[in-house]
């Protein structure tokens, strides 16, 4: 069961791990035990913040209800050489598809992939030594202890990334959510005015009645000029569309929109390049839409020329009809299919500062 139906994708928390507990001075002093000497204990160890990932969670709304997130610390150390107890670890769920990265420097420190997955983000301290440590032959009642050391404390930022076969992107009211209700069982709202979704919807596609063979559709919110910047709903969103394998770039034909097709296409496809330029690397079918509202032909063969010039698929649909959804579903699949997945980069991945500053634009909402 999800926990929220509301989509937060990013949420700003405070980590620390448990601080070490204290070491003990003491000394035993038993009767019949002469040579009783130091006996004081370690203090136990600080417990660790722990994040991991939980198919159970689909939004990061429950860390901006509880933004701070601290373990327990260890038990400071007794006499009779006894040990403090280790601190409890914290473990915080997050949502598949959380990347993780510090709030100050933007540098990436893990990306949640897999349901079941763990990753400490905080430390807990060190206990410190108790006074039975510090015996030597020359000193042999000393009274020195350590103090445990302090948890890791970091600000994070959390961004949540969908992870989906197929991204749906275009301008609003370009016919996304329609189609994605026509090719799963997904059931956004949809309505005649722009940015209609605002919030990414995914459906599962299949290609057989046993669902044997499927992929997975993020309907991503509407586009527009200068979203790369922050403009409309696109910063909030443009990142879900790194992860998929194919896009479907959805242009409306339809006369009553006032762009014409191949306008409508460089438009977005300047703003995918201005936030990533991986993202015009990877496959992508061109969807005309709409084909039952069209009355100018030369729209169409606009976009066919362009397309055909480009080497670029197109396919011409009406998800009213169902005209070419069939053919459409299928040259979808086959484009799964073969797309390669890049792996995650090794290295540590920095956010570009207009990322970092439309993130912190958003945030401060």
């Amino acid at each position: 069961m999800l926990h929220s139906s509301k989509f937060i994708d990013e949420a700003k928390v405070y980590v620390k791990g448990g601080d070490g507990g204290n070491g003990c001075s003491a000394f035993r002093r038993e009767k019949f035990v002469p040579r009783g000497g130091p006996s004081g204990g370690d203090g136990g160890r600080g417990g660790d913040v722990i994040f991991e990932a939980s198919r159970h969670y689909n939004t990061l709304f429950h860390l901006r209800m509880n933004p701070e997130h601290t373990a327990d610390r260890g038990r400071h150390g007794e006499g009779s050489q006894k040990t403090g107890r280790n601190g409890d670890s914290r473990i915080v769920k997050v949502p598949i598809g959380t990347v993780v990265y510090d709030w100050y420097t933007a540098e990436q420190i893990h990306d949640f992939t897999e349901d079941g997955e763990q990753f400490v983000v905080a430390r807990g301290g060190r206990g410190g030594r108790g006074n039975q440590h510090f015996a030597t032959p020359t000193h042999q009642a000393p009274t020195e202890q350590e103090d445990g050391i302090p948890g890791q404390q970091f600000t994070l930022r959390l961004e949540m990334k969908l992870l989906a076969d197929v991204g749906l992107v275009g301008f609003p009211n370009a016919g996304k959510s329609t189609l994605i209700s026509r090719l799963s069982a997904a059931k956004p709202e949809i309505a005649a005015y722009p940015f209609t979704t605002k919030e990414p919807v995914l459906g599962v596609v299949s290609m057989d009645e046993y669902g044997t063979q499927t992929f997975i559709m993020a309907d991503i919110p509407g586009l527009i000029e200068g979203a790369s910047e922050g403009h409309g709903l696109g910063i909030t969103f443009l990142r879900h569309v790194e992860r998929t394998r194919v896009l479907l770039h959805l242009i409306d034909l339809s006369d009553f929109n006032e762009n014409r097709p191949v306008d409508a296409y460089n438009v977005i496809q300047n703003e995918l390049g201005s936030f990533s330029e991986k993202l015009l690397t990877k496959p992508q079918i061109v969807v005309a839409t709409k084909v039952d509202s069209l009355q100018d032909p030369t729209r169409l063969e606009e976009l066919e020329a362009f397309c055909k010039e480009r080497e670029i698929p197109l396919h011409v649909i009406s998800a009213i009809t169902g005209k070419g959804l069939k053919e459409l579903k299928g040259a979808t699949w086959k484009m799964v299919s073969e797309a390669v997945v890049e792996p995650e980069p090794e290295d540590t991945e920095k956010l570009t500062r207009r990322q970092k500053d439309a993130a912190d634009r958003l945030l401060n909402l």
